[in-house]
């Protein structure tokens, strides 16, 4: 049906509906920002935790055949009811605030106090785990429990693999960027990551700062299209299975956070090095418990406990409100 007037059009699609709400979800947005600056840590992951995942992926999905031919028709009205747009408008300025913000800060917070930064995020998702475990259907059914180790195996897989060298070839260039962006879809796993593993990350970031030079834009170009692909593709697959395997899909995703916790781990001894563009890139590493309690070692437990009892603070939070606003029977 086509919308009457603009107001129609804006409001015929999935988002929030109040200020209140817009402002919500560009926080969460913004969180998912500060995690993606973090070389390990997934958007996606906050997305999943914070409950806007199937969101996220209905609004890429709403980027079809339909709302691409109203865009190339210029129907503009129509292109803005079928896309999510009031979804997708604070969810982008939400995470680009983040980056162009706090890019600075978080590469501080990483490089000068790497300790205490993991801890906090180790504490966030470990009782993350714990509030997506809870809301399982029956998840001591035989399937959820397969598919939750399932995910948690394939995780700790991914985040132990060693960078290898890979060819430069257009196709891989393509196929890097399908990988790359479907793991940043995926919680627990990092597109940065996985790129350093196919050995692209140095490939990649060295075209972004130089688009311009010999080849780099032609680079650029195919990698995007790569990474079109992937989010168009990866996010239907993904939602097609939430929608019809939820709770096997769910069991799943949250295995994936399991296995991703060892990248987390804040306390590591450093195997393997590389040197990109004069920057020691870590290639593989190992947990270790750490050597003495000093005050960073506590400050790294305090945090990782803040984190985790946060969490599952607000997560009460949130279930006490829910029941509040339950119709009562009379």
């Amino acid at each position: 049906m086509q919308p009457k007037n603009w107001n129609e059009a804006f409001f015929s699609s999935p988002g929030p509906r109040t200020r209140a709400e817009a402002i919500t979800l560009f926080l969460k947005a913004f969180c998912m920002g500060v995690a993606d600056l973090i070389p390990g840590v997934s958007g996606g992951t906050i997305a999943f935790i914070t409950g806007i995942y199937e969101g996220l992926l209905d609004a890429v999905g709403s980027v079809n055949k339909r709302s691409i031919g109203a865009l190339l028709r210029f129907d503009l009205k129509a292109f803005v009811s079928i896309v999510h747009i009031r979804f997708l408008i604070p969810l982008v300025l939400g995470m680009l605030s983040a980056i162009f913000i706090l890019a600075r800060l978080m590469h501080y917070l990483i490089v000068e106090h790497p300790i205490p930064t993991w801890a906090m995020f180790f504490g966030l998702i470990a009782a993350s785990i714990i509030v997506i475990f809870r809301e399982l259907e029956d998840p001591k059914r035989a399937d959820n429990i397969a598919a939750l180790m399932f995910g948690a195996i394939f995780a700790w897989m991914m985040v132990s693999l060693i960078p290898v060298d890979t060819p430069t070839a257009p196709w891989f260039i393509y196929l890097c960027g399908i990988i790359g962006i479907s793991a940043m879809i995926l919680p627990g796993l990092s597109g940065s990551f996985l790129l350093l593993i196919l050995g692209k990350y140095e490939y990649i970031t060295g075209a972004v700062k130089n688009p311009f030079g010999e080849g780099n834009f032609i680079i650029l170009l195919t990698f995007v299209a790569g990474s079109l692909t992937g989010v168009a593709g990866f996010s239907r697959i993904l939602n097609w299975f939430l929608k019809h395997y939820r709770s096997q899909t769910m069991a799943f995703l949250t295995g994936i956070l399991v296995g991703s916790m060892k990248k987390v781990w804040p306390w590591k001894k450093v195997l393997q090095t590389k040197i990109v563009r004069g920057k020691v890139k870590i290639l593989s590493e190992a947990n270790i418990l750490p050597e003495s309690f000093d005050s960073t070692v506590l400050l790294a437990i305090g945090l990782c406990v803040l984190g985790f009892v946060g969490v599952l603070f607000m997560e009460a939070k949130v279930s006490h409100k829910n029941i509040d606003n339950k119709p009562q029977e009379i």
